[in-house]
């Protein structure tokens, strides 16, 4: 699609400036993605629905997490990708690659069930965060058993807030169709289209 045809946003993200009482939390959002993500720049006009969101976030992706970062990282992905949302898709891949995920990993991961890459322990969180990201939610008991096997109380807590977490996001992001930064749509064409990913909407 020609850049001159292209959609306005449905709601576009204002300059970071816009609320300066938020800079902490844009601040924090540079410091663990390396820009200001567009969903923040729309959520600004709400400026406690934002520090609510910088402080789950930053709960989630906290250092000392009884989960590795790079694990949640990946579960992030399959549960946008489960849910449809293009724009996490592409920051949740992004996001793990950063983070250090191998790309042959990141490659391989909706091969998790097979692909040798993937421990029991990590396929166990996976199948939960697909099954969650459907709607209706397609959890099962006999999932959280095999979860339970190789997880604590405290770390299924930390994985399924993780997918809570971009529960919010994919339905916040589908809707407004949040344009998508340089970085991420940048991996998502390189790294994603061939597994059948599209900016689509999300390219504004």
């Amino acid at each position: 699609m020609d850049q001159r045809t292209l959609p306005p946003p449905r709601l576009a993200p204002l300059p970071p400036e816009t609320t300066p009482e938020l800079k902490a939390q844009f601040d924090g959002a540079i410091a663990r993605m390396g820009f200001i993500p567009n969903s923040m720049l729309i959520m600004q006009r709400d400026p406690a629905l934002t520090r609510a969101f910088a402080q789950m976030s930053a709960a989630v992706w906290r250092s000392d997490s009884k989960v590795d970062l790079k694990l949640k990282r990946l579960i992030s992905h399959v549960a946008s990708r489960s849910a449809g949302c293009q724009y996490c898709m592409a920051h949740t891949a992004e996001g793990s690659a950063k983070l250090g995920v191998d790309q042959q990993k990141l490659d391989a991961v909706w091969s998790y069930h097979t692909s040798p890459l993937y421990t029991a322990a990590e396929r166990a969180a996976l199948d939960v965060a697909v099954a969650a990201g459907c709607v209706p939610n397609a959890v099962t008991d006999e999932m959280f058993t095999e979860l339970r096997k190789h997880w604590s109380e405290d770390q299924i807590v930390e994985i399924v807030g993780v997918i809570a977490l971009f529960g919010f996001l994919n339905r916040w992001n589908d809707t407004f169709a949040t344009p998508l930064e340089d970085e991420p749509l940048h991996f998502g064409e390189t790294h994603l289209a061939d597994q059948g990913w599209d900016a689509g909407k999300h390219r504004r």
